[in-house]
């Protein structure tokens, strides 16, 4: 069973950033996969945001959840079999996409788990009945569904992992925190932060204060 959110209270959540923001279809993958994945990432001392449990649900995302996408530095979908069926993972996976296209170094990582990425990519099979469903109800707001049909299709082209091609769930949980590491590392200076995933961030912040000073008391 995962723990609840990360950070509970919008609050906290505006005032963290995040490694990785991982997203998924609760009743699929919480108990199982996403719990394991989700278990090595933290002991490998990296900060998790988990959107499935912990925060007020209704019609739109919530502002802090918002902010959760958008201060972290790669998301994490695990695509599964009812996973477009869920309205709030559509919208959360569009916002991802909309990150990943307007900040150069947002990184996104997908994961096929059960599912065929050409299923994703093209909506067809389960991903295809959901998203016909979702046409039939939201008739009045077209241009919604096609905004998930476009998120669907970009994130399936990107490079991810596929439970059909990794196996067992115990490798494929290996090489996608060796995945996320190896991104989250990337423009390390110095080696000896390897595996030390939050001292890069850390360390630029202090740099852009130091910075900001030197501003102020240049002549």
């Amino acid at each position: 069973m995962l723990p609840s959110t990360t950070s509970s209270s919008a609050a906290m959540i505006e005032a963290t950033a995040y490694d990785v923001f991982l997203s998924f279809r609760g009743e699929d993958t919480r108990n199982g996969f996403v719990s394991h994945l989700y278990k090595d990432l933290c002991r490998k001392k990296i900060q998790v945001f988990i959107d499935d449990e912990g925060l007020p649900r209704g019609d739109e995302i919530s502002g802090a959840l918002l902010t959760a996408i958008e201060g972290s530095r790669v998301s994490v979908i695990v695509f599964s079999k009812n996973y477009a069926s869920s309205r709030w993972c559509l919208d959360k996976l569009v916002k991802i996409m909309d990150c990943k296209k307007l900040k150069q170094h947002y990184l996104v990582v997908p994961v096929f788990y059960g599912v065929d990425p050409s299923d994703v990519r093209k909506q067809r099979g389960s991903f295809g009945d959901a998203i016909a469903n979702h046409e039939e109800n939201l008739k009045h707001d077209v241009e919604k569904v096609k905004s998930w049909r476009s998120a669907l299709t970009s994130a399936a082209n990107l490079s991810g992992w596929d439970s059909h091609v990794t196996r067992p769930d115990s490798t494929l949980v290996d090489k996608i925190v060796k995945d996320v590491l190896k991104k989250l590392n990337r423009g390390t200076s110095s080696a000896n932060l390897e595996g030390l995933v939050g001292v890069e961030r850390r360390m630029q912040k202090v740099c852009h204060y130091f910075k900001m000073d030197f501003q102020i008391f240049k002549f």
